[in-house]
């Protein structure tokens, strides 16, 4: 047998060189790539290796963990899984940095491999620099807490150990059905250690993500169900993104005339427009979608996990006689709702049903609900794109009482007009046809999931499997290096901006130019909403001074201006408060060739609304505030409506 004498570190790159995917017959590299940020546990081991030689990886200095993470796992989403980045990490809080990523990944069943520095396999010295030592178990580390959060996980504390783990960190990284975060943790001393390596661990490997066929039996089953029904309604989730069945969708809902929703995963899968597409969903869907969804008698789920976003916390399909039908490549998500499961690729199994369905001639009941509701909608989304401040119904009646109070105090200290639908109508009419839009969290990915019109395929990247506040502009980094030929744009928050934007520098470093639209509301203004939305007051999520009287926290507004904080970095910056200022300013970001941050002022509860939709959120069965109590009564309400599995 054929050896070459290396270090644990070494070796493991040059395995990362060797790794290929293929689909459909293409073949590509798996690993682009590598992000670091490099401390004592990983500089002199994996750094050395990939100074000695980084074959043909591309090595991406970081600035947050978390933010590098980030972007590892928006560059594998918007490459359809595909094909990933690695992170690498040292020891103790650098690792540690990237756990929130790690579950951001494996909630949205997106591949990224994490090489975390560890303590020494040895224990001498012990302890080390950053190690956490449990009296009762030596061998925990802070890599542990990966477990929990990891699709795979793994710890080396010899050499050849890293052969079996990398073996099975690929097999989980390149498996559709339960893809997600793949940790292993390096000891430090581990990392610089050498080994005789065989030479066939450095073989060329091919990974084929193949496409599962559904069974004969699953078929008959789903096809008997689908020729039941009168009123289906479809649910395109990111599975259809992933497994590239765009066309098979668009097929089938027209052959049978069927029409679909989106998930925030599948939304832009098929352009809006469609005239079989309801657009979003579920609690943060539109008027058009849930109305369909509450009559449907058949709700067919494609590539979807049910979260209870999608499903309205179990509660929006309202017909007595509604049953659920899946198209899963996982079987867990399959099962879900107590379904008929058809566990199978997304293209296939849509391909092979057409072919069954076609067989009885099956089309659906549908006559003018369709374009009924898709009409009244277009209305709806009309007014929504000219709201004002000054109309009430600009605002969500439920907080309305909370306006005429501090309205006005928004305004003057904001010294803003503008609502937020009337700004995401403007960009969405601004921005170029191919260009994609990234967000997260707080109040724009329901408003972005109703309002934004997709004209392209695959220009909608929300991550909200995990909701990760801080992901936006990480994720806009690592869309960029997948798409490197359109303009890509962050929707983020204030709140969210401020938790993490750190990969900003690193896009100014790499000359990546990314878009960054900051809506500043002073405030969580997604979770003020809802906690006045529940019988609450405003508490703990306005940006607000104390005020030092009362010493509470309900003092004057907090003013940022984030344009020349931005602009510190040497990002090109503007400050919006008009319409025309924000027409003005994206039409100069196209111009630039660095990346842009564009302030815009808005003001609080001008958000949409929830059209027909419930969420389930624990309210207190208990309270001096009568509002609360009467919300409790309608929570245990809507419960009775809802599915209990």
């Amino acid at each position: 047998m054929k050896t070459v004498r290396m270090t644990t570190a070494q070796a493991l790159v040059k395995f990362l060189h060797q790794q290929y995917v293929e689909f459909d017959g293409q073949q590509q590299k798996f690993v682009k790539g590598i992000f670091t940020i490099f401390g004592h546990g990983n500089v002199v081991g994996l750094g050395q290796a990939l100074e000695q030689d980084t074959l043909d990886l591309e090595v991406y200095q970081g600035r947050s963990e978390q933010g590098m993470a980030h972007a590892a796992v928006a560059f594998a989403k918007q490459k359809h899984r595909k094909q990933i980045m690695a992170c690498s990490a040292s020891v103790g809080p650098g690792s540690a940095n990237m756990i929130t990523a790690a579950a951001t990944a494996s909630a949205n069943n997106i591949p990224v491999l994490l090489l975390t520095g560890d303590v020494f396999a040895t224990r001498q010295p012990d302890p080390v620099l950053q190690q956490i030592e449990h009296t009762h178990n030596l061998s925990i580390s802070t890599n542990d807490a990966f477990q929990a959060v990891s699709k795979y996980w793994d710890r080396i504390n010899r050499p050849e150990q890293l052969m079996t783990a990398l073996i099975n960190a690929f097999r989980v990284l390149t498996n559709p059905a339960d893809t997600g975060a793949v940790t292993i943790a390096l000891p430090q001393d581990v990392q610089g250690e050498a080994w005789d390596f065989p030479d066939y661990f450095f073989k060329k490997r091919v990974h084929r993500i193949e496409r599962r066929l559904p069974t004969r039996e699953s078929l008959a089953e789903a096809a008997a169900l689908v020729q039941r029904k009168k009123k289906p309604v479809i649910i395109c989730g990111g599975g259809v993104r992933y497994s590239e069945a765009a066309k098979a969708l668009k097929n089938f809902s027209e052959e049978f005339h069927i029409p679909f929703g989106e998930t925030q995963a599948g939304k832009s899968a098929v352009e809006s427009h469609h005239r079989y597409n309801l657009g979003g969903i579920g609690v943060t869907g539109n008027l058009a979608a849930n109305t369909i969804a509450k009559d449907a008698d058949l709700v067919i789920g494609i590539g979807t996990r049910f979260t209870d976003f999608t499903t309205g916390s179990k509660q929006l399909f309202q017909n007595k006689d509604v049953e659920f039908l899946t198209i899963n490549v996982s079987e867990f998500h399959a099962n879900k709702l107590d379904a008929v499961s058809v566990v199978a690729d997304a293209k296939e199994a849509l391909q092979a049903l057409s072919v069954e369905l076609k067989k009885v001639g099956y089309q659906s009941a549908y006559t003018s609900e369709i374009a009924v509701a898709k009409d009244a909608w277009e209305t709806e989304l009309a007014r929504l794109h000219t709201i004002c401040f000054t109309e009430q119904q600009a605002f969500q009646p439920e907080v309305a009482g909370h306006l005429d109070e501090v309205i006005p105090e928004y305004v003057s200290a904001l010294g803003t007009q503008l609502t937020q639908t009337e700004v995401i109508g403007e960009i969405n009419h601004l921005l170029e046809e191919d260009a994609i839009i990234i967000g997260a969290a707080g109040s724009l990915p329901g408003d972005l999931q109703r309002m934004w019109v997709a004209k392209s395929p695959n220009t909608y990247h929300m991550e909200y499997g995990y909701s990760c506040m801080g992901y936006e502009v990480s994720g806009a980094l690592g869309v960029k290096l997948a798409e490197p030929d359109k303009e890509v744009y962050a929707m983020v928050g204030d709140g969210s901006y401020q938790m993490l934007h750190s990969e900003l520098v690193t896009s100014l470093q790499e000359k990546k130019k990314i878009n960054i639209l900051l809506f500043d509301n002073s405030g969580f203004g997604c979770i003020n909403n809802l906690q006045m939305g529940n019988g609450m007051g405003s508490f703990g999520t306005e940006f607000r001074y104390r005020d030092e009287e009362t010493g509470k926290m309900n003092g004057t507004i907090m003013k940022i201006d984030y344009a020349a904080s931005a602009a510190g970095y040497g990002v090109k910056t503007y400050s919006v408060t008009t319409i025309q200022e924000l027409q003005a300013a994206i039409q100069d970001a196209k111009n630039q060739t660095i990346s842009t941050l564009i302030d815009i002022k808005v003001l609080p509860k001008t958000m949409t609304n929830g059209y027909e939709s419930w969420w389930h959120v624990g309210v207190a069965e208990v309270a001096n505030n009568p509002k609360v109590k009467e919300v409790f009564e309608g929570k245990e309400n809507n419960l009775q409506k809802a599915r209990r599995y």
